[in-house]
């Protein structure tokens, strides 16, 4: 079982820095960059050691239920044509607020996308040759593709996204606090 995230509204440069040392470090920090935020509140944050956590966290996946299934456009139903850059898949639930955003891994009300399957068939291929006789776990394989696309995507998407730099095994803060502690300081904030 992953570990849980923390979501934390944090105003301040001051708020977040002892916020860190009180509950962190973490390997992952999101939030907004955009104002109004989609699926946060203003000046929330999401905190957590598991990058595919700290999305679930965000999409509100366990609380909305949402699931990866089959979509109708899947090929085994022949009396629906699947549309062009359509996977077989898609997501059950999905945030209605992502509708209007722009990713490569779906298009609106959570049909994923051919470079979902694109990214998965890279996976296999890592994997080198496949026993026939075991069962492919296509399921996971598409969630794990859809959620690499979508951390590739959070920024265009609206979010920041702190993530471990270099050989660091927390998310790498440094230069944002020091350019919002820089911002609080030409506000008058501090």
């Amino acid at each position: 079982m992953p570990e849980p995230c923390a979501r934390q509204i944090l105003p301040n440069v001051v708020d977040f820095k002892r916020f860190w040392k009180e509950k962190g470090p973490f390997k992952y920090a999101l939030s907004s960059n955009d104002f109004p935020p989609i699926l946060l509140e203003p000046e929330e944050w999401i905190f957590g050691n598991d990058l595919i956590g700290v999305l679930k966290e965000l999409m509100q996946f366990d609380q909305k239920k949402m699931s990866f299934v089959q979509s109708p456009f899947n090929p085994q139903n022949k009396s629906i044509l699947r549309p062009e850059g359509l996977s077989s898949w898609k997501i059950t639930h999905f945030p209605e607020q992502w509708n209007r955003l722009e990713c490569e891994a779906f298009v609106p009300e959570g049909h994923l996308t051919c470079q979902v399957m694109d990214e998965v068939r890279i996976f296999r291929k890592s994997q080198g040759p496949i026993d026939p006789l075991e069962d492919s776990n296509e399921k996971q394989e598409v969630e794990m593709a859809f959620f690499k696309l979508l951390e590739k995507d959070m920024e265009k998407m609206g979010y920041l996204l702190l993530k471990p730099s270099g050989k660091s095994d927390c998310a790498s803060t440094k230069d944002y606090l020091s350019e919002w502690e820089e911002d609080e300081r030409d506000a008058g904030l501090l």
